[in-house]
């Protein structure tokens, strides 16, 4: 019997460059390199099934090959990502514009002005970190609003992501957009004109509200006060009522959601993935969730930031950084005791590690500071009331 293949979900950029490998629309590339369009597998694993993120098998890698299993047919908008071929053969001739971002009044006159009563086709670059100014799905309205506006004019996606380089993103995307292209390529000026449409206004409004999610994320020692400012946080929100909010509570959630694991260094990380996961949809929603694990690792902390704000949130990161010590002095619930005698392996700041965050909006440390003091150094960094 073959061997099953150990399988992995790709990360949302990795995602992006495997749709374009797999359609074409990075030629002459056909595979993952340890360039730019790269694929970081979990250690052990040199080859494995790609997989999209309900787990429909999508790819099978190794690093001499990149075998195309079924195409994907997750996300919104899916009738508009067309492989680039498809592209060519069904909009021959149109003049292609690549868009990242709203067009404006401006872009819309310069395109009816090049096109020569030629079809126009919008070519949508939505891979993750490319649209400016918008979700990938608010591109795609507001391009779709801008066809409408242009007449004669078709949309169709490019999962082209950004690789974290402004001359690799321009190269990479000047090679996607002549893969697309059936015909001329009509590259707009950037411009600082924000005159928009009033159809594509609404659209970007809709998109980019004036108050987007927030996870506001405490990390701290056992006894350091988070769940106690946490707490005072969400009951001020609740008080004001302007905000629906959620509380993720590291206890909490792990009588329920976390239920069955362990305090291995491997459980608390999927512990807090699961807390980071469910706070980055709180925000997708614009809700604020408030989340008071311990979460001692920073690489851990790192992935929930970019969760929520790969969702469109704000993520402001707390170091509840009362001293050992002193958590140890408090010890309401008695775990540094046992932890001391040997009874709890592997207890935060006793024997485990807790690695201190460099990348916190506000250090607070309660020692010897009420409730309401100690929240004001919260609120201030808070981008709500």
């Amino acid at each position: 019997m073959a061997a099953v293949p150990d399988q992995y979900c790709p990360t949302p950029r990795e995602l992006d460059d495997l749709e374009l490998l797999l359609n074409g629309g990075l030629a002459p590339l056909t595979n993952f390199t340890d360039g730019p369009v790269s694929l970081t597998l979990p250690d052990g694993l040199t080859e494995a099934e790609l997989v999209d993120p309900e787990g429909l098998p999508l790819a099978r890698y190794t690093p001499d090959s990149l075998t195309a299993l079924s195409a994907p047919s997750y996300g919104p908008f899916r009738r508009l990502h067309l492989a680039p071929a498809e592209t060519r053969s069904r909009y021959d001739g149109a003049l292609t514009v690549p868009v990242a971002s709203a067009l404006s009044t401006a872009d819309l006159a310069a395109i009816q002005a090049a096109r020569g009563g030629r079809r126009v086709l919008l070519l949508a670059l939505v891979g993750t970190g490319t649209p400016q100014g918008l979700t990938g799905v608010g591109l795609v309205r507001a391009t779709l609003a801008a066809a409408d506006l242009l007449g004669d004019a078709d949309v169709v996606a490019a999962t082209l992501p950004s690789h974290g380089d402004a001359d690799t993103d321009h190269a990479l995307g000047q090679q996607v957009v002549a893969n697309y292209a059936p015909g001329d390529v009509l590259a707009l000026p950037d411009s600082d004109d924000d005159d928009l449409p009033a159809e594509i206004e609404a659209v970007v409004a809709q998109d980019q509200p004036e108050e987007p999610g927030v996870v506001v994320f405490f990390t701290g020692l056992s006894g350091s006060g988070k769940s106690t400012l946490a707490q005072a946080l969400l009951d001020r929100v609740l008080e004001h009522g302007e905000r629906t909010v959620t509380s993720l509570d590291g206890d909490v959630v792990r009588r329920n959601l976390s239920a069955g694991l362990t305090f291995s260094k491997e459980d608390r990380e999927t512990n807090i993935r699961r807390i980071g996961w469910v706070a980055a949809e709180i925000a997708r929603h614009r809700g604020v969730a408030i989340c008071s694990p311990i979460a001692p690792f920073d690489s851990t902390r790192k992935q929930v930031r970019a969760m929520a704000e790969d969702a469109g949130g704000t993520f402001v990161l707390v170091h509840v950084a009362t001293p050992l010590e002193e958590c140890e002095r408090r010890d309401r619930k008695g775990l540094y005791a046992k932890a001391r005698a040997g009874e709890i392996p592997e207890f935060t700041g006793i024997s485990s590690p807790y690695e201190e965050p460099e990348d916190a909006a506000v250090r607070v440390d309660t020692t010897g500071r009420t409730v309401e003091d100690a929240l004001r150094d919260v609120l201030a960094v808070l981008p709500f009331d």
